[in-house]
C-alpha cells in the first residue's frame, strides 16, 4: 500500500481498498449508546408505567375488600332474617298450645273434679307434643335399646340377668333430637352382666 517510503497513507485510500472498511462504519454508527436523555425519558416512561400499574392493582384491591365487606354484612342479615325466621316460626305453633293453657285456666277455676283436670293436661299435652313434631322434634328412644352414647348418657348401671348387656332398662330422662342433631341426651340406666 505504500507507494513510496515517503508518501503517506491517507485514510480515505485505505477505506476504499480496505474489504473490512464498510462494516466498521455500520458497526461504529449502530454502537451508538443512547444519550442521557433518552435514557432518563425511557426510565420516565418506566416509572409512569409502575405507577398506573400499582394504581389499577390498588383500585382492584379496594374493589374486591368492598365486595367481600358487603358480602360479610349481605350474610349477617340473611343469617339474622333465617333466625328470626325460625323463631317465628315455633312461637306461631306455641301461641296455639299457650291459648289452650289460658282456655283450661279458666275452665279449672269453676272445676273441683280432679278427672277434669287430667284430661286438660293430657290434651295440653298432646297438644304440645304434636305443635313440636311438626316443628321437627323426636323423642330418643330409650327402654329396651342397646345402649349408644351418641343418643344416650348412661347415668346409672345395673347389674341385671334379665336383660343383655348394655340394654337400657330404664329412662331417668327425656331426650330429643332436631332431625340429626342430638338436642339432649336421654338420661338412662343400663344393664350389665
Amino acid at each position: 500500500m505504500k507507494k513510496n517510503e515517503n508518501d503517506e497513507i491517507t485514510l480515505d485510500e485505505t477505506s476504499q481498498n480496505n474489504p473490512f472498511a464498510e462494516n466498521i462504519e455500520t458497526e461504529e454508527e449502530n454502537t451508538n449508546e443512547p444519550t442521557s436523555e433518552e435514557v432518563k425519558e425511557e426510565s420516565d416512561n418506566d416509572v409512569e408505567k409502575i405507577k398506573k400499574d400499582f394504581e389499577n392493582l390498588n383500585n382492584q384491591y379496594l374493589r374486591l375488600a368492598a365486595d367481600f365487606d358487603n358480602y360479610r354484612k349481605r350474610q349477617a342479615q340473611e343469617r339474622e332474617s333465617l333466625i328470626n325466621y325460625g323463631k317465628t316460626e315455633v312461637l306461631s305453633k306455641l301461641l296455639e298450645v299457650l291459648d289452650n293453657f289460658d282456655r283450661a285456666q279458666t275452665a279449672l277455676k269453676e272445676s273441683d273434679d280432679a278427672n277434669c283436670v287430667k284430661e286438660a293436661f293430657d290434651v295440653l299435652y298432646k297438644q304440645i307434643t304434636d305443635s313440636l313434631e311438626k316443628l321437627g322434634l323426636t323423642l330418643i328412644e330409650t327402654v329396651g335399646k342397646e345402649f349408644d352414647p351418641n343418643i344416650h348418657d348412661a347415668v346409672m348401671q345395673t347389674p341385671s340377668t334379665e336383660y343383655p348387656d348394655q340394654t337400657i332398662i330404664a329412662e331417668l330422662q327425656k331426650g330429643y333430637k332436631l332431625g340429626d342433631k342430638v338436642l339432649r341426651p336421654a338420661l338412662v340406666n343400663v344393664a350389665t352382666n
